[in-house]
């Protein structure tokens, strides 16, 4: 029996590039509960853990109830938002090509992200790659990243061992839940951390293309 190599993807700003739309929604979210504007760059900053995390990091000395309301109003905002077909999430430049390589070569994928179920669904079903998972995991379900606990299931529905997995994503919560699961990672240049912080959070290496990605995922699990 050949050995199982699962690859599992963060998804905004590993798979598909939504900061316009966090952004405006977390912009309007703050708006509707009577509070001054989150910094842009703090809110992508911030991309990629849970909401009630991500908000109360944005602003910390919020009240709880006020808190809770913007963390509803960013829901309802970016919900909307799709039911509009306003949402923008593109897929980086080649991720789709390197999905349908992954798969063909024997690859098991996974997605573990701090988007909603409905989310994520939405997400993957918008691009026709929803098929392509063995595994979805979300903040729905489990604890913030860096907890392991996402990558933990994953790893657990693929039948995979921490050693024949790799996680992908952008920012240092990736890095650091992979470390805590015991998987290796590999960082993109192209979401909301730098590089130089993807490594000092542990990942192995950084790509800086669909192509360079693939290419490290076959040295790190060849």
């Amino acid at each position: 029996m050949s050995a199982v190599r699962l690859a599992v993807f963060d998804c905004d700003g590993t798979l598909v590039d939504g900061q316009a739309d966090v952004c405006w929604a977390m912009d309007r979210a703050f708006a509707r509960a009577g509070l001054s504007a989150p910094d842009m760059q703090a809110v992508r900053r911030i991309v990629g853990l849970s909401l009630p995390v991500a908000v109360r990091s944005l602003a910390p000395n919020l009240p709880e109830d006020q808190a809770r309301a913007v963390t509803e109003f960013y829901r309802s905002s970016f919900r909307a938002r799709r039911e509009e077909g306003l949402l923008d999430e593109p897929l980086y430049d080649g991720i789709a090509e390197l999905l349908g390589s992954l798969r063909d070569a024997g690859w098991s994928l996974a997605v573990a992200t701090g988007k909603s179920d409905r989310g994520l669904a939405a997400c993957l079903a918008c691009h026709g790659i929803a098929d392509m998972f063995v595994s979805l995991q979300t903040a729905d379900r489990h604890p913030s990243k860096p907890h392991p606990a996402m990558l933990e299931a994953a790893l657990y529905e693929a039948g995979a061992a921490p050693r024949e997995a790799v996680m992908i994503g952008d920012t240092s919560f990736d890095m650091l839940m992979a470390r805590s699961a015991g998987v290796r990672a590999v960082g993109v240049a192209w979401g909301y951390h730098a590089p130089a912080e993807l490594l000092a959070s542990g990942a192995i290496s950084v790509a800086e293309t669909s192509a360079a990605l693939g290419k490290a995922l076959e040295e790190t699990l060849g």
